[in-house]
């Protein structure tokens, strides 16, 4: 396992799928220099991700190959489907940057905290279940996919408890604000505001 020195900081994105956390986490590290590190996964592409910047999408014979060859640091199966994020490109992002965020489900998340303690701080975004599935409709998510993900909202509520930071999301400029201040104070590095 690697292991995270001192100025190394992971930042993971969790909650329902349709809250944003993917468009929030974007925003926040346009804000330092935060370098993200994509899951690979099973499932098919929606029409509009794209491999290698929404995810690494993969057979599952390569997955199983990946497993195989221990390259993943945590994986999990969700819906039939594998995710899982490969060590070795955790270790790339920290070599040209100290700030390292992800987007993973909970499950993830909570094998990374276990793995990385206080390295790791855990930003849960939501919005209620109408926003959520209005969100997915909008991103013209297929019924089936939104029955999916719905099927897991409660159960991944119930996580929001055990994050260092949650948010609601309705406002994303507003909530990546907040996250970016957080952050800053996180890393101890506050700016002086002066008043003249």
């Amino acid at each position: 396992m690697y292991k995270i020195k001192e100025k190394e900081k992971l930042f993971i994105y969790t909650g329902p799928d349709g809250s944003g956390r993917k468009t929030i986490a974007k925003m926040v590290a346009t804000a330092f220099d935060m370098e993200t590190v994509l899951s690979y996964t099973t499932r098919p592409p929606r029409h509009y991700e794209q491999d290698g910047e929404d995810y690494h999408f993969v057979t599952v014979e390569q997955f199983k190959l990946m497993q195989e060859n221990q390259e993943f640091l945590e994986s999990v199966e969700i819906d039939g489907f594998h995710y899982g994020i490969r060590e070795e490109d955790i270790v790339k992002a920290f070599e040209s940057h100290n700030l390292v965020y992800l987007t993973l489900n909970p499950e993830g998340t909570e094998k990374l905290k276990n793995m990385y303690g206080d390295k790791v701080m855990r930003f849960f975004i939501y919005a209620d279940r109408e926003t959520v599935i209005r969100r997915q409709k909008e991103r013209e998510d297929n019924a089936e996919t939104i029955e999916r993900h719905m099927k897991h909202y409660d159960e991944i509520m119930t996580y929001k408890n055990q994050c260092e930071h949650v948010f609601e999301n309705y406002d994303r400029p507003q909530v990546s604000f907040q996250i970016s201040e957080v952050i800053e104070k996180f890393l101890d590095r506050d700016f002086i505001v002066t008043d003249y």
